[in-house]
C-alpha cells in the first residue's frame, strides 16, 4: 500500500519519490535519468539545508530563465553554457578520448542558429555594410589519419565588427556573418570573414543577473566558430573546432 503524506519524511521520502516515479516506466534509459535527478535533487536540498524562500528565489529565476528565451535568444542554454554543464555534456560525450590526434570538440553556444546561408567557397558571410575590418579565414578537415575530407559542411558565425551577433541585431532582416560552406577536395574551405572582437555575453537577462551577483567575467575573447557537419560514421571524430 502506498505511502500517506503523513508517513513521510525527510529519510524516506526521496526513495517513496524514485519508486512512484519509476514503477510503471519500461524505459531502462528514462528509469536511470529520473532516478539520477531526483536523488541528486534531493541530496543536494538536503547538503545545502535549502530554505522555503531560496526555494520560491530557485523557482521564479528558472521561470524567467524560461520568459527571457526566444527563438532567437537561447537563453537557457546560456545558462547551461555558464554553469558549465554543456561543456561538461560535450566533454562526456566526444570522442575526442578515442582519439587524441582529432580536434578537441567544443559546443555550440547560444548563438548558433539554423537561420543561415550556404555560399561557395570565397564568398562573404558579411551582409553589405557589414561592420568592421574584413578578413579571410580558412581551413582543413581531415580524418585522424590525416587524410582530407571532402564534401563536408561547415558552418560558420561570429559576431559583426560591434561585437553583436546578427540574432541581437533589433533590425536584422536575415542571415549575417554567418555561412555554411562545403569542403573541397583538398578538404579545405574558405571565405570572407569580419576580424573578431571581445564581445560581452548578454547581461539585460537572468543568465546576466546570475553573472553579476556572482561577480564572474563576462567578456569573452574575440574567435570565430567553425562547425564540421558531418555524420557519425565518418573518419573525422570530433565534429567541430573554435578557431580565434
Amino acid at each position: 500500500m502506498e505511502s500517506s503524506l503523513e508517513e513521510l519524511t525527510a529519510e524516506n521520502l526521496t526513495p517513496h519519490v524514485i519508486k512512484v516515479s519509476t514503477e510503471n516506466v519500461k524505459n531502462e534509459r528514462l528509469i536511470e535519468l529520473v532516478t539520477g535527478l531526483i536523488q541528486h535533487l534531493h541530496d543536494y536540498v538536503k547538503e545545502v539545508q535549502l530554505k522555503p524562500t531560496e526555494w520560491e528565489a530557485a523557482v521564479q529565476y528558472l521561470t524567467q530563465v524560461g520568459h527571457d528565451s526566444t527563438p532567437d535568444r537561447q537563453e537557457m542554454i546560456l545558462l547551461s553554457d555558464v554553469l558549465g554543464v554543456s561543456a561538461l555534456v560535450d566533454t562526456i560525450n566526444s570522442a575526442q578520448a578515442k582519439a587524441s590526434s582529432a580536434t578537441e570538440s567544443s559546443v555550440l553556444g547560444p548563438f548558433h542558429s539554423e537561420d543561415t546561408h550556404t555560399l561557395a567557397n570565397g564568398q562573404s558571410i558579411g551582409s553589405p555594410g557589414v561592420i568592421g575590418e574584413l578578413m579571410l579565414i580558412h581551413g582543413t578537415v581531415r580524418s585522424v589519419s590525416g587524410a582530407p575530407i571532402e564534401g563536408v559542411d561547415v558552418d560558420v558565425w561570429e559576431t559583426n565588427g560591434n561585437g553583436l551577433y546578427d540574432m541581437q541585431d533589433p533590425n536584422r532582416d536575415g542571415p549575417n556573418c554567418r555561412g555554411i560552406f562545403q569542403t573541397d577536395s583538398q578538404g579545405q574551405y574558405y571565405l570572407v570573414g569580419v576580424k573578431s572582437v571581445n564581445y560581452d555575453i548578454p547581461t539585460d537577462g537572468s543568465v546576466g543577473l546570475l553573472l553579476n551577483m556572482l561577480k564572474r567575467n563576462i567578456t569573452r575573447p574575440a574567435h570565430v566558430v567553425c562547425t564540421a557537419i558531418i555524420s557519425r560514421s565518418s573518419q573525422l571524430l570530433t565534429p567541430r573546432s573554435i578557431f580565434s
